[in-house]
């Protein structure tokens, strides 16, 4: 077996944009530092990450941002050769809801995936081949137990806060939960203490559309064909719960996507059309195995376990930011009012902002100015109380 890396982490990078000083870097740790959730082992692990702004001296003003499911590290500024800007570059900057001139913002690729960090598509260092199904199962607490070891590197005791959307709210709970003591505030964003069966059914049946394709081959595909049917389908589906019925008929209504005669079965309205390009899209970008291994992970949350929900925040010190969307049907407002009432209930410093929005789960993703309103003050407040502590 190769011998195991030390703790590094490695500087692979600039970005440009507009978000000022921006770098990516890899961190790598070896597997005994690290058991999983599950009792097994995974290492060496290595996670992507990018920084923004700069670490002041008393290393307090430094923010986590955790990305959904299917993003990655790249969150703000213009990677080279690529077109979009990161998928939070409209919050991240200069005078932004993450102030670039104020906060030294961390963007890390979460475990499980596979753009940059230790995923199922990563060499096994046993056999020397991509993992595949021999990668363990790995859960929400596992990406945070990564991304705390990526912290303790970078020599930061407490985070100012943790932020995201979607699963990346989820990390954001389960560091309040795992770590009270080492996050001053949390910002949660479309998310959920734990799924739904609703939520879980949905994540079934875009991995039964991957497993159905016939080249999936058991997970088993690396250096062959891609199972890129299943994995467009899958993502097709999850696409239209990312929206909602409004959002739809704004963006497609019942367009044809030519004046022709209609053949068939082939995409004529708009919206399937624009289902296919989604899918077609993504598979170019993202990892099929990836993809089961981190919705299981999400469906497998369950922030509370066997107890009371409150109790899971007892204690904290730490101010919370809760923020849902009225047409978010993926996750809709009761998850977060849930988790409100618990916080209340555990004393915590909780503000719940129930924001009007037409865009779906996508809203934090597409909502920036809202997004700015409610965080800049909330942040402000928060590097205070750091500042104060000092």
């Amino acid at each position: 077996m190769p011998s195991q890396p030390a703790r590094v982490i490695m500087y692979t990078g600039a970005i440009t944009g507009a978000t000022g000083k921006v770098g990516h870097f890899n961190f790598a740790f070896p597997p005994d530092s690290m058991p999983l959730e599950s009792g097994e082992q995974l290492g060496p692990i290595s996670i992507a990450f990018e920084t923004y702004g700069e670490l002041n001296a008393a290393k307090s003003n430094a923010i986590l941002v955790c990305h959904g499911f299917s993003g990655d590290s790249h969150a703000a500024g213009y990677k080279e050769g690529e077109k979009g800007a990161g998928w939070w570059d409209g919050m991240i900057g200069p005078g932004r809801a993450f102030d670039t001139d104020k906060y030294y913002i961390i963007s890390s690729n979460c475990i499980g995936s596979c753009v940059g960090s230790t995923g199922p598509a990563s060499i096994n260092p046993i056999n020397g081949k991509p993992y595949g199904l021999d990668f363990p199962l790995i859960t929400i607490r596992d990406m945070v137990e990564a991304q705390r070891h990526l912290i303790d590197a970078l020599g930061i005791g407490k985070l100012l806060t943790v932020a995201g959307g979607s699963m990346g709210g989820m990390q954001a709970l389960q560091w309040l939960a795992a770590y009270p003591a080492r996050v001053r505030s949390v910002i949660p964003i479309a998310t959920a203490a734990k799924h739904s069966p609703q939520q879980i059914a949905f994540n079934e049946v875009e991995r039964q559309a991957i497993m159905a394709d016939p080249v999936w081959n058991n997970g088993a595909y690396y250096g062959g064909a891609l199972p890129e049917s299943g994995l467009g389908l899958a993502r097709a589906i999850g696409h239209i719960t990312f929206m909602s019925d409004k959002s739809m008929d704004a963006k497609f209504g019942r367009d044809l996507k030519s004046d022709k005669e209609p053949f068939k079965f082939t995409p004529e309205f708009q919206v399937e059309g624009y289902l296919r390009y989604r899918g077609n899209e993504f598979v170019k970008r993202f990892d099929a195995n990836s993809y089961l291994y981190l919705t299981k992970a999400m469906d497998f949350f369950d922030l509370a376990r066997d107890k009371p929900l409150h109790e899971v925040f007892r204690g904290s010190g730490a101010r919370v930011l809760l923020v849902s969307y009225t047409s978010d049907w993926l996750y809709p407002s009761y998850h977060s009012q849930a988790i409100a009432r618990a916080m209340k209930a555990a004393g915590v410093d909780v503000t719940y902002i129930e924001v009007e929005s037409d865009y779906g789960h996508d809203a934090f993703l597409v909502e920036f100015a809202e997004l700015t309103r409610l965080i800049k003050p909330f942040l402000e407040k928060s590097i205070k109380n750091a500042a104060d502590a000092h």
